[in-house]
């Protein structure tokens, strides 16, 4: 059990370390310093419901559905590439709405609604936490309810991290260049993970 735990907790970790749309949103909300509390909390739930849904048993339903992770790997590249001209097009414009401490709060229901199209609308990351997770967990049965609680654990801590741990970038980030440049890294990163799984 404590062998399906451990490699939960880092399997979820090293799928989400990388730089993606929802973690890229954490990021700039921690920065902004907007709403991050509930920012963590939504991911990090969304997180453990869908690595349970997985856990449960989301291998199956693909081999009885081999046309699903197919379609799922092309909806996602489609998500990033959008996702990514978004951020490269919010890098062109800079100024005010990349500015974390002059520009207004973003209204609560708008970063809530951001947060889980990010999460919930985005195929990647249900191959991520459903369908990867999903398959490794199989794995370790018969303790799979330790490795998928351990994974949504390691989901809650990184995001965690990744939104309250911003703050400590926030001197960086006063410059409006700072958030062009951050904005640009984002918007190619989602290009380039659209490319690998195209590719993949």
């Amino acid at each position: 059990m404590i062998e399906a735990a451990l490699a939960g907790y880092l399997t979820a970790l090293s799928l989400i370390l990388a730089i993606g749309a929802q973690n890229a949103f954490v990021l700039r909300q921690g920065l902004r310093r907007e709403h991050i509390g509930w920012v963590v909390a939504i991911c990090a739930g969304s997180d453990a419901v869908l690595i349970a849904v997985g856990v449960a048993g989301f291998g199956t339903l693909s081999r009885l559905a081999p046309w699903l992770g197919e379609a799922m790997r092309w909806a996602g590249v489609a998500f990033l590439l959008v996702y990514g001209a978004l951020r490269l097009a919010a890098a062109r414009r800079g100024g005010e709405a990349l500015m974390p401490a002059s520009a207004r709060p973003a209204p609560l229901g708008r970063v809530l609604a951001t947060c889980l199209v990010l999460t919930w609308a985005n195929p990647h990351v249900w191959l991520d936490t459903v369908g990867l997770l999903g398959a490794i967990s199989a794995q370790y049965a018969p303790h799979g309810l330790a490795f998928g609680i351990a994974a949504a654990l390691g989901s809650a801590s990184f995001f965690s991290a990744l939104g309250f741990g911003a703050r400590a970038l926030a001197p960086v980030f006063a410059r409006p260049q700072a958030w062009v440049r951050l904005e640009i890294g984002v918007g190619l990163t989602m290009w380039a993970l659209a490319a690998g799984l195209a590719f993949s």
